[in-house]
């Protein structure tokens, strides 16, 4: 299969090339129901798999003082300390939710706002707090199914593959470029394609200079969910069934590397 894989504009979050955009929005409302749901009944001492030291409580108030400081972002304004807690997990994180949902609402899309790449359209978040729930929300079921693996197996987060794919590229189009340009990761020595399976997305990272009519030297293939929590260091390759054909060190290189925050 293959198809043309969208042009996504980094600093709006918004397809530049005529495409219909995905509904980031909706989708963060619904992911944001879905771990309010979750939260009352998960074990708050928990870990949290790829997440180092991390429990639930960590977290469950991390997303919470997420969304406070994007609403924040959005309306150019320093955020209100939300203080240190302990919070009382579940009406904590409804009402962080709820600010960040009110405020995206509230204000047109292509309204100015702070974002991670400068000033730019409040489209930018709905798309950036979309992905940030997604994953976390992988992370809370991961914490209880005590691994990200069976996670992704047994509780998967119930989103289009075409979600998971713009996840994809805003880690290839927005947070790589910006870890490279704040010196947090070193620019790629080697051409990868990552392919989404599933849509026959591809993505082309490498050196500037690189010859866009050259093979890469590395392709990791994975359906685009598994190729997402890949990037996101949620599965390894192996965890993913992830494919892997030619230059096995240069994948290793990129994803050794801080490809996120």
């Amino acid at each position: 299969m293959t198809t043309v894989t969208p042009a996504v504009d980094p600093s709006s979050g918004l397809r530049s090339d005529g495409g219909p955009d995905l509904d980031h929005l909706s989708r963060l409302a619904a992911l944001q129901a879905a771990v309010l749901a979750e939260v009352p009944d998960a074990d708050p001492r928990a870990p949290v798999p790829a997440c180092g030291r991390w429990t639930v409580t960590r977290l469950v108030v991390h997303l919470a003082r997420i969304h406070h400081w994007a609403a924040g972002q959005v309306r150019r304004r320093q955020e209100t300390p939300l203080g240190r807690g302990p919070f009382d997990l579940a009406p904590f994180y409804a009402a962080q939710a709820a600010e960040l949902r009110d405020t995206l609402a509230a204000l047109p899309a292509d309204d100015p706002a702070w974002t991670l790449l400068g000033t730019g359209p409040v489209s930018f978040w709905h798309r950036r707090q979309a992905h940030e729930t997604l994953i976390h929300l992988h992370d809370l079921r991961a914490a209880a199914l005590g691994s990200g693996p069976r996670a992704a197996r047994e509780r998967s987060v119930d989103v289009p593959a075409a979600a998971w794919g713009d996840a994809v590229d805003e880690v290839v189009g927005m947070f790589l470029p910006r870890q490279v340009a704040l010196g947090r990761a070193a620019p790629l020595a080697s051409s990868v394609r990552l392919t989404a399976t599933d849509l026959g997305w591809s993505w082309r990272l490498g050196p500037a200079d690189t010859d866009p009519d050259r093979d890469a030297a590395a392709e990791l293939r994975a359906p685009a969910r598994e190729l997402a929590l890949v990037l996101w260091r949620r599965l390894t390759p192996g965890e993913a069934d992830a494919r892997i054909t030619g230059d096995a060190g240069a994948v290793t290189s990129l994803l050794d590397d801080r490809l996120v925050p």
